[in-house]
């Protein structure tokens, strides 16, 4: 049988063992020698996709709730907008998408209702007003 002892020096500047990694590697080497495979190496590319973000209108639903809550609209567009966030936290990007349309849909309305309403408590009074003097 033939021992080889190998003696390993940690470089001068430095306190710490060398690498257990790197002592294996190198044994590796020295035992199977370098490869013996002549052919061109082969690399492959794998293409992760981001996360297509799919916007859940939490905000924007929390300002009709908050702001112009006609017919209890802006509490319904609040759930599906959180019912969209959690479906995006879940991964399931189907289901996101769906809710946050149908939050989208329902921010618009409670919207459109608000400013409604809005204009018409202020301009009902005035025509009011107008009317008795």
């Amino acid at each position: 049988m033939n021992h080889t002892v190998q003696t390993f020096f940690t470089p001068a500047g430095t306190d710490r063992p060398p690498n257990y990694e790197m002592l294996k590697e190198e044994h590796e080497v020295a035992t199977l020698g370098a490869p013996h495979n002549p052919a061109a190496m082969t690399s492959t590319v794998i293409h992760i996709r981001s996360k297509t973000s799919v916007p859940d209108h939490v905000v924007w639903s929390l300002f009709n709730t908050l702001f112009m809550n006609s017919c209890c609209l802006g509490f319904i567009v609040f759930a599906y907008s959180v019912k969209s966030r959690d479906r995006k936290m879940v991964g399931d990007l189907t289901g996101a998408q769906a809710y946050a349309s149908t939050a989208k849909c329902l921010n618009v309305w409670a919207l459109i209702l608000g400013i409604v309403t809005t204009i018409l408590l202020i301009i009902i009074p005035i025509l009011i007003l107008q009317a008795y003097q």
